[in-house]
């Protein structure tokens, strides 16, 4: 999974995803206890990183989208991800390939250990045309022709709710998703009132 090039990386900014599952969804940690099985036993999602710092050796990451949407199966032993990484298409080759290793874990470092290490299938690794908001209010994701995102409603909790992809060091904000609609096969989901989460990330080699 890891890369051979040892190139130390950094990039930090913000974080939203949905998933398939209800709000609170399980797989959180919710006033520290460890989370669970997905609702409903198939977790689909789609997950999404503004870089507002990033760098990769010389390779300058500043301002960059990523969205990953994939799904995995509860009982599967290890519950591998099936996955597309969309990369922002105003990258250039160095900066491609860059988020490339880092959001499918081949450069080592936090996310191989926070999620990518699950990741067994890559089904595309695809520029495209990507839209965040990442703002009180107002979360979204569009990747063009292939991923819709759009949630503004909170949903209160009285203990801390944080997730284990962008760190269980970076608590956040539940939400209930107005729409996660993703088709690019073999992805292909449309939900309503499904779970989201925002907060912000670093990651680093």
């Amino acid at each position: 999974m890891t890369s051979t090039v040892t190139t130390e990386w950094a990039v930090a900014g913000s974080y939203f995803e949905t998933c398939n599952c209800e709000a609170v969804c399980p797989c959180r940690s919710v006033g520290g206890r460890t989370g669970g099985r997905s609702t409903f036993g198939v977790c689909e999602f789609a997950l999404s990183w503004h870089i507002e710092q990033g760098r990769r050796g010389d390779v300058d990451l500043d301002g960059l989208g990523v969205v990953l949407a994939g799904f995995y199966v509860d009982d599967q032993p290890g519950s591998p991800w099936s996955v597309v990484l969309y990369v922002d298409d105003r990258a250039d080759d160095e900066q491609f390939a860059s988020l490339g290793d880092i959001f499918l874990g081949r450069a080592g470092g936090t996310s191989l250990n926070n999620f990518a290490a699950a990741i067994a299938e890559v089904h595309g690794v695809r520029r495209a045309s990507i839209e965040l908001e990442h703002e009180p209010g107002l979360w979204g994701i569009g990747v063009e022709g292939h991923v819709r995102v759009e949630a503004r409603e909170t949903v209160p909790t009285d203990e801390s709710v944080a997730c284990g992809i962008p760190g269980m060091d970076h608590p956040g904000q539940e939400l209930r998703a107005e729409l996660m609609d993703v088709q690019d096969l073999p992805l292909s989901w449309s939900y309503r009132g499904r779970c989201g989460f925002a907060t912000d990330f670093a990651y680093h080699s």
